[in-house]
């Protein structure tokens, strides 16, 4: 079946050969075994079980956490000529009664449903006739209490499954999770003769940046300004930021929309189409949004706000270049954004163990944004991916051309204080005992009498801070977990004050702009946008900017070197390819350029 798999590969998605491991996952499944697949956002997790949808005998049903990733995935399949159909809120009961009796009839290969579906005894009737051979589980870190979308719904999916005439086929998928998610999935699933699929969590296309202390209003101007014509995603952490956000963009002239958990369903459905139809090209949010969205052309997510977690950072981050495409994700990292956090968690988390958790997933999160090393590899050891040790070369820490400084000496004073101070306070007051300050706690706890109060009164308080979190960062400090952390020594920091070992930073300096697109590339974008408007379909589904650039590259001037261009099947050559090869053809002509190999 491997071999028919292939070729509906080529036939419906226009690609000659699977991705990096999903021709594995596509193969577990088709030998009828329950599959976990752990992919990095972007990594064609849904053509895992797409594929095998298409090939196994009845109606794949699939467990999806959202409304807007369902749209968003039957839209794209119908385009590939693929029937299927989902069933949400947003039907009308005569809409509803239509995908039930057409589901009942067969028509549809894939059924997309939300878990909260499950216990309707109405769809439990509906599936025990379909009798799925095989039930997908997409975004399925919501299983589990420890991952950073946990849904109660999900627990409902295991259940469901036991009322089913014949036990289908489970494959659960996801792109962050832990090995205490994993084996949560697992568990709660129940998945049967499993294999876990890892595929790694590196997005090579994707330049990961911080940057620490920036006027975050001034760089957003200049950035977006500078991108004018580009998809991107600006993420904040308050409706209040994301309302700002958006208001100041449009005063600057660039169109923006805006989505967040006050606004109505109708408003931010509206938001979300004129963003994956190209209609606006930025879009401000909190983490409502996104999860599942499949827009390809996201050039770049800028987070204003350091998000909770890793795991929802990496997952934000991931929705820039799922199109392979080079793009950039971007952290404007201030220390307010620590204390917004605690107060998030402080206000949605009751449960002390699970609240420690989420103290310690934010110290990750901290760290990260001081880590001088690599950023790729700091996110793939987080998440336990040890497989590649050599740096990325285009994160803001590898790219950084600045020389190392040696500030072993500022290291051993802070390692210093800590220890006069009995490692018993918190990194605020750490640094004000460094600098010397003459506020009343410190006078009240005689601190001010240390031989190292005031040692480094020649840096600001905010730097010393700073510095700080660049030790606990780098292993030779670290926080206790709670509200209120403490700073306690490690066992480098030892080395470090006996003379051992030396202590290093990197001087970071500002990061070039991109060259803009080319103008063969801008006339295809623009063709893409008429055609989608009429077909009213987002751009992206009629072809991904990755697809544009190589047709740029190879410029295909017939059918046969048009359909080697990946992206291009049958189906979407039949509906878009005339009109294509006839801007490329004109293109060559204008240009004195034959017929390209593809």
């Amino acid at each position: 079946m491997l071999e028919e798999a292939r070729i509906a590969l080529q036939a419906y998605y226009g690609y000659n050969r699977f991705r990096k491991g999903q021709e594995a996952i596509v193969s577990h499944i088709l030998k009828g075994h329950d599959t976990l697949g752990i992919m990095p956002t972007g990594g064609g997790k849904s053509i895992c079980y797409q594929i095998p949808a298409l090939l196994l005998k009845g109606t794949t049903l699939v467990i999806s956490p959202l409304i807007s990733l369902m749209k968003d995935q039957v839209d794209a399949l119908t385009s590939l000529g693929i029937p299927a159909a989902y069933i949400n809120s947003t039907l009308s009961q005569e809409e509803e009664n239509d995908i039930f009796r057409k589901a009942a009839e067969g028509s549809y290969k894939l059924l997309y449903a939300a878990p909260e579906r499950l216990d309707s005894p109405r769809f439990v009737s509906l599936a025990g006739r379909l009798s799925p051979p095989l039930v997908a589980i997409d975004e399925a870190h919501c299983l589990s209490q420890w991952g950073h979308d946990f849904r109660p719904s999900y627990l409902d999916i295991a259940p469901f499954v036991d009322k089913l005439p014949q036990r289908p086929i489970l494959a659960a998928f996801t792109a962050t999770a832990t090995e205490e998610v994993k084996e949560d999935i697992i568990r709660l699933l129940g998945l049967r003769s499993s294999e876990v699929f890892v595929t790694g969590f590196a997005r090579d296309n994707l330049a990961l940046m911080v940057l620490r202390g920036v006027n975050k209003k001034d760089y957003l101007l200049q950035y977006i300004g500078e991108r004018r014509h580009q998809a991107g995603i600006v993420y904040a952490a308050t409706r209040r930021e994301v309302e700002d956000i958006c208001s100041l963009l449009q005063r600057k002239g660039i169109a923006c929309g805006k989505y967040h958990g006050g606004m109505s369903d109708e408003e931010r459905a509206a938001a979300q189409e004129a963003f994956l139809y190209d209609d606006i090209p930025v879009i401000a949010a909190t983490n409502a949004f996104g999860m599942g969205i499949d827009k390809s052309n996201v050039r770049y997510v800028l987070h204003y706000n350091m998000p909770k977690n890793m795991e929802a950072y990496y997952q934000e981050a991931g929705r820039a270049g799922r199109d392979g495409e080079a793009s950039e994700c971007i952290l404007l990292f201030g220390a307010q954004d620590i204390q917004t956090q605690k107060f998030l968690i402080e206000q949605s988390i009751a449960s002390g163990e699970r609240k420690s958790q989420e103290y310690r997933r934010l110290q990750a999160m901290v760290d990260y944004c001081y880590t001088p090393r690599c950023l790729r590899n700091y996110i793939l050891q987080y998440f336990g991916d040890f497989s590649v040790t050599d740096a990325c070369g285009i994160c803001s820490s590898c790219r950084d051309a600045g020389d190392l400084a040696d500030i072993t000496v500022e290291a051993q004073k802070i390692f210093s204080c800590v220890r006069r101070m009995h490692e018993r306070f918190g990194l605020t007051l750490v640094a004000q005992v460094l600098k010397g300050s003459r506020n009343k706690r410190i006078r009240e706890t005689g601190f001010d009498r240390l031989p190292t109060y005031g040692i480094m009164k020649e840096y600001g308080e905010k730097d010393i801070a700073d510095l700080i979190n660049v030790l606990i960062a780098e292993g030779y400090l670290a926080l206790t977990g709670g509200q209120y952390p403490v700073v306690r020594l490690q066992e480098p920091a030892v080395d470090v004050l006996k003379g051992k070992s030396r202590v290093y930073q990197r001087i970071h300096h500002k990061e070039a702009a991109r060259p803009a697109d080319d103008r063969l590339f801008d006339v295809l974008r623009q063709l893409r946008k008429t055609l989608a408007d009429r077909d009213r379909v987002p751009p992206y589904l009629i072809f991904a900017d990755s697809t544009l650039r190589e047709m740029c590259r190879n410029l295909p001037l017939d059918e046969a070197s048009m359909l080697r261009v990946k992206g291009v099947g049958e189906t979407k050559f039949a509906r878009y390819g005339t009109a294509f090869l006839e801007i490329l053809r004109q293109y060559a002509a204008e240009n004195g350029m034959g017929t390209a190999e593809g």
